[in-house]
């Protein structure tokens, strides 16, 4: 028979573990001043593609609700799907009321060292910076600013549905670009399985790809990601079927909380 003791810490244990998996759902962060710009016309035609891989954005949900990251935000292609509320603050050009705008990180705003970094090189490291879309920006700003100062705050990505994969490659390399990711929005890790067979360990190529040298047609493929900022987990089962096919996007019925 275990000792009071022993009870007590597999209770303690028990009880971190429950912790921590309630602690994987992420919430929102603090208010932090920032500037912003905007890049591309009302149409948002310069904003489809991006860094991010996510190509055309309304097909894939995103639409015109996105910005451009700093590298500081950025972070090599892991701040891709990561969530922002931002308003215009302290700028006589800011709409009254300072209207809050929610955006969605799907492009790089690349460093321009030819420019001084409060003077056109608004993306430099380590500046904080977001490079909106034209609709978005003019949502919280009269486009003529050009640049206005922004309170911002990393939020929830709330999705519809579960997650997305979109497939590329060839017969001996698969290349899934995850979107529509819910929660903390980012990816850190994947792994996929065809059929039955054992989990392979994918690598990051870039954006939010990721990449597996291994032959995996004729069977069903299964996904399982990990968050960036939460390291919650989720395994997507069957997500493609055994026919499935390059060039193809499939969707899960799973997705983070």
């Amino acid at each position: 028979m275990a000792s009071p003791s022993t009870a007590i810490l597999a209770l303690a244990i028990a009880l971190a573990c429950a912790a921590t998996a309630a602690n994987a759902r992420f919430t929102a962060m603090q208010w932090t001043p920032a500037h912003a710009t905007f890049y591309g016309d009302e149409t948002a035609a310069e904003t489809m593609g991006g860094a991010c891989g996510y190509g055309n954005l309304y097909a894939t949900g995103y639409g015109t609700d996105t910005a451009a990251l700093s590298t500081t935000l950025f972070k090599d292609g892991y701040g891709c799907g990561t969530c922002y509320q931002i308003r215009c603050a302290g700028s006589p050009w800011c709409y009254r009321g300072s209207p809050v705008i929610t955006v969605t990180a799907t492009n790089l705003c690349p460093p321009n060292w030819a420019q001084d970094s409060n003077n056109g090189g608004w993306c430099n490291p380590p500046r904080t910076h977001f490079d909106l879309s034209k609709p978005a920006f003019m949502r919280m700003a009269q486009w003529r600013a050009g640049i206005v100062p922004v309170m911002y705050r990393r939020v929830p990505c709330v999705r519809r549905s579960g997650l997305r994969f979109a497939l590329q490659g060839n017969p001996y390399w698969l290349l899934a670009y995850v979107m529509n990711v819910a929660g903390a929005g980012d990816v850190s890790e994947m792994s996929v399985r065809s059929g039955r067979g054992a989990w392979v360990r994918m690598s990051h190529n870039w954006g939010a790809s990721f990449q597996a040298f291994a032959q995996l047609g004729g069977r069903a493929l299964s996904f399982k990601v990990t968050s960036y900022t939460t390291r919650q987990t989720v395994v997507a089962t069957n997500v493609a079927p055994a026919n499935w096919c390059l060039g193809l996007t499939y969707q899960a019925r799973v997705n983070f909380s």
